[in-house]
């Protein structure tokens, strides 16, 4: 920058953080700061030398600050195309020289929002005059510099020598508009909450999608949580596929509150059980199907220790996730060059899910194991007698377990471990067929769970023909009473709910 041409930066941010010591460097290059209200009262304090909003537009803010920014000398200097000359004969007309560089950043909408607080609190905190700086600044990228975030600073300033590019503007002015995007949305969703926008920012290209030939990306939201924003400690990227297993494995284990392993393939349970620590959990887990296990997905809910590491390290398996690993563990696993180790913050699924239809989106609620028929003592005893404390500990296991799996789901359980799942077929006696075959002589005295109603006895009687002794299911078919009927023929155990947890996907 030549030492006898003067910029100007503009800087109007709610969050002051560094706005100093940014605003010191600009100084020290040639800049001439511009700053709003607070914003300009606490760059004067650090010693800055700051020309106030007000001395430039020649009037004072109103309405309690809600007017500042807004004005022609403003947004002129900020939307001057430098390329055109009837912009530049406006700017000549008007005196407005122009402004190349702005720092803004918006009133904490969604923080407040989430604050519970009053309905007028709230309002005030819907920033306007930064949204317009915002969008302006991002439109007119070409002639100038559009900083929306904190973390853009270091860039700034160590490009205040050669400047940013073309391109590198560009780019600032996307994440500007996404951020306006974002916060729009925000305040949409409050004012009407029927209205949604999807707001998801790209992360990383994949190296494709479910197959060669189709392509893939991974985007996440803002929350900061969840598998889209785990931590890739070991291994190669994930890929398209792995991240649809690792989901899967992801929400089974987190569905129980002591220590829970699941093992998942093509997003299929092959295993899922509880254990005092996580080797004994997986342990148990990898006995329910140790064949379909091989290249496989783990997930944790709690610490892996050495002894589960040197477990899974026996079998070849593609992805291992967890809250977090013990040194030595993470060790042992660091050995097999070809797993992938992921550690994951604490669940964040949100409240609603989604799914593209042909020229459109399903929402729904997300299915929680949060009603009243999801505990125990809820439950209506239909045939048989009350289970004991041990069937019913692994009947809820089973209940809460089922829940992770595809319909029509039957699983068998026994010692708080599956030890048969019947999964993702066209009809329930298939499934209750396919969770026996895996179980084989197991299912003596075992339990088992299905997802949904047995809508004809048969799918039961092969349950009870392997040896189960206790059932829980929803209820609720045209034929309950036979099946409840060879329940009882059988002196079998069996439980309703009156809730269904069917997964159809």
């Amino acid at each position: 920058m030549s030492s006898t041409t003067k910029k100007r930066a503009l800087f109007s941010v709610y969050d002051k953080s560094g706005a100093a010591e940014l605003a010191q460097k600009l100084t020290a290059v040639g800049y001439e700061i511009i700053a709003s209200g607070g914003t300009a009262e606490i760059l004067s304090k650090a010693g800055i030398s700051v020309t106030s909003v007000e001395s430039v537009t020649g009037s004072d803010e109103i309405l309690g600050g809600r007017v500042k920014t807004l004005h022609p000398l403003i947004h002129g200097a900020i939307l001057a195309n430098l390329s055109k000359p009837d912009h530049l004969a406006d700017l000549s007309a008007k005196g407005i020289t122009p402004i190349e560089l702005v720092v803004v950043n918006l009133y904490p909408f969604e923080k407040v929002l989430a604050s519970r607080a009053e309905h007028d609190e709230i309002i005030e905190n819907i920033d306007i005059g930064g949204s317009a700086l915002l969008r302006a600044s991002a439109k007119n990228y070409q002639h100038v510099t559009i900083i929306s975030s904190i973390t853009q600073y270091p860039d700034l300033i160590n490009s205040l020598d050669t400047g940013f590019s073309l391109e590198q503007r560009k780019s600032l002015a996307a994440a500007a508009f996404a951020l306006s995007t974002r916060y729009e949305s925000a305040i949409s969703h409050w004012l009407n909450p029927e209205e949604i926008s999807l707001n998801y920012s790209h992360t990383k290209q994949l190296r494709y999608g479910e197959n060669p030939h189709q392509s893939g990306a991974l985007y996440r939201d803002e929350s900061g949580g969840g598998l889209a924003n785990a931590e890739l400690l070991h291994g190669k990227e994930m890929s398209y596929n792995n991240y649809l297993d690792a989901d899967a494995a992801y929400r089974a284990a987190s569905e129980h509150s002591c220590s829970a392993v699941a093992i998942i393939k093509h997003a299929i349970p092959c295993g899922i059980a509880l254990g005092q620590d996580s080797a004994r959990a997986y342990q148990l887990a990898l006995e329910c199907d140790p064949v379909s296990a091989f290249g496989g997905v783990v997930a944790s809910n709690s610490i892996i220790t050495e002894a589960c590491a040197e477990a899974v390290s026996q079998i070849y398996t593609e992805v291992i996730l967890a809250p977090d690993y013990e040194p030595g563990a993470l060790k042992i696993l660091q050995a097999k060059a070809q797993i992938r180790i992921l550690k994951v913050a604490q669940p964040s699924f949100g409240s609603q899910e989604m799914r593209a239809i042909s020229g459109g989106l399903l929402i729904q609620q997300r299915d929680r194991l949060d009603q009243a028929g999801d505990q125990p003592r809820a439950w209506k005893l239909v045939s048989g007698s009350a289970a004991s404390d041990e069937q019913l500990a692994d009947l809820e296991f089973s209940w809460r377990a089922i829940r992770s799996i595809r319909s029509n789901a039957i699983l068998i359980a026994k010692n708080s471990a599956t030890i048969g799942i019947g999964a993702g077929q066209v009809n329930r006696l298939d499934s209750a067929r396919l969770a026996v075959k895996t179980a084989g002589e197991k299912a003596i005295g075992a339990v088992a769970s299905s997802d949904a109603f047995f809508p004809f006895a048969d799918g039961l009687e092969v349950l009870i023909r392997a040896g189960v002794s206790a059932i829980v299911q929803p209820g609720g078919s045209k034929r309950d009473e036979e099946v409840i009927a060879a329940a009882a023929a059988a002196g079998v155990t069996m439980y309703f709910t009156g809730i269904r947890h069917f997964s159809h996907q």
